[in-house]
């Protein structure tokens, strides 16, 4: 029962939509009735061509979201074991981090062209940092005492990364990876409504410039509703992940004791 009542306030909304609209209290161009909206969301599905372009912009995200999340992840690993390096790249990656990825649009559109790099490139730098700075926050402020505890044991130092600093940095890791699969979502669609020929983003454009606005909310409604479902399997995937990890710790501790 407590789930269903994060469905109330969308389901008034399209009360208020369906309403307005049969009863004509705006322009239906501006704001297309719900049943308009319809029937273009099934002759896209018919057609083939709402899946297409959802195709398309999800393995934009998932595969720039995974090329940034290995990078990030190394960085945030090698800069902890190095004081020196994280000192000597701190500025740099502080200023980079706040430059927004839309910015950098016209010059990666220079650089490689209106092809899947430039927007890759532009999903790398949406989800880079989140996922870089939440890792190296996890494995920095890991408990001292569990690492001493370690070296005690005679751990060597791959061992206290993967037994003790990496469950211990798995929830900051984990929030990165969903914070960052967000980021890179929204910077997707960005990039793919300035330059592509292809992807939800794509799709907006080209039925805003033929003038078709029922088609522009139904691809509006497809990125929120996949952002959505994307961020909930992130979000039992880390949950799982991280009982799992808990269940591990708790069978080393029973068999230390």
């Amino acid at each position: 029962m407590e789930k269903m009542k994060g469905f109330i306030v969308p389901v008034i909304i399209f009360l208020l939509w369906w309403i307005g609209s049969t009863l004509d209290l705006w322009n239906a161009y501006i704001i297309p009735s719900p049943e308009k909206v319809g029937k273009a969301f099934m002759i896209l599905l018919k057609k083939g061509i709402l899946l297409k372009h959802v195709m398309v912009s999800l393995y934009r995200a998932v595969l720039g979201f995974m090329i940034s999340f290995v990078g990030a992840f190394l960085l945030a690993i090698l800069l902890s074991l190095s004081k020196k390096l994280l000192v000597c790249l701190e500025r740099i990656l502080d200023f980079m981090r706040h430059i927004p990825p839309m910015a950098l649009i016209p010059m990666l559109i220079l650089w490689f062209g209106i092809g899947e790099m430039s927007k890759l490139a532009v999903i790398i730098l949406a989800t880079f940092f989140p996922i870089f700075l939440n890792t190296l926050s996890g494995i920095i402020n890991c408990d001292s005492k569990l690492i001493e505890v370690g070296k005690v044991f005679g751990f060597s130092k791959l061992h206290i990364y993967r037994k003790i600093i990496f469950p211990q940095a798995m929830p900051s890791i984990m929030v990165g990876a969903r914070l960052g699969f967000g980021y890179s979502w929204r910077a997707l669609i960005g990039a793919e409504i300035i330059a592509a020929s292809s992807g939800l983003g794509y799709m907006i454009l080209d039925a805003e410039q033929l003038s078709r606005p029922d088609i522009m909310i139904v691809g509006i409604l497809t990125i929120g509703i996949l952002g959505s479902m994307m961020d909930y399997i992130l979000f039992k995937c880390t949950n799982r992940l991280l009982h799992w990890h808990k269940q591990e710790q708790r069978g080393e501790m029973n068999w230390l004791n």
